[in-house]
C-alpha cells in the first residue's frame, strides 16, 4: 500500500484506504475517492496529481493525495 502520490502516470489503482480526519474523508468520498474504486492519474505536477476516478477528472492536491491509499 502506497500514497497515490508515488503511482506512475496512466496506471490504474484501487483505492484501498482513505485516511485523514472524518471531515477530509467525507471530501474525498464526495469527490469519488472510496475503497474499493479504481483511480488512474492523469498527470503530476509538484506533487500535486490529476485523477481520473468515476470516469471524471479531478485536480487534487499533494496534501491530500497523500491521504489516498492505493
Amino acid at each position: 500500500m502506497m500514497p497515490i502520490t508515488l503511482a506512475n502516470v496512466g496506471e490504474e489503482n484501487i483505492i484501498l484506504r482513505v485516511g485523514g480526519s472524518p471531515e477530509v474523508r467525507q471530501h474525498l468520498a464526495d469527490m469519488g475517492f472510496v475503497a474499493g474504486s479504481s483511480a488512474t492519474i492523469i498527470s503530476t505536477l509538484s506533487g500535486n496529481v490529476i485523477v481520473k476516478v468515476k470516469d471524471t477528472r479531478v485536480a487534487v492536491s499533494e496534501e491530500m493525495a497523500k491521504k489516498i491509499f492505493v
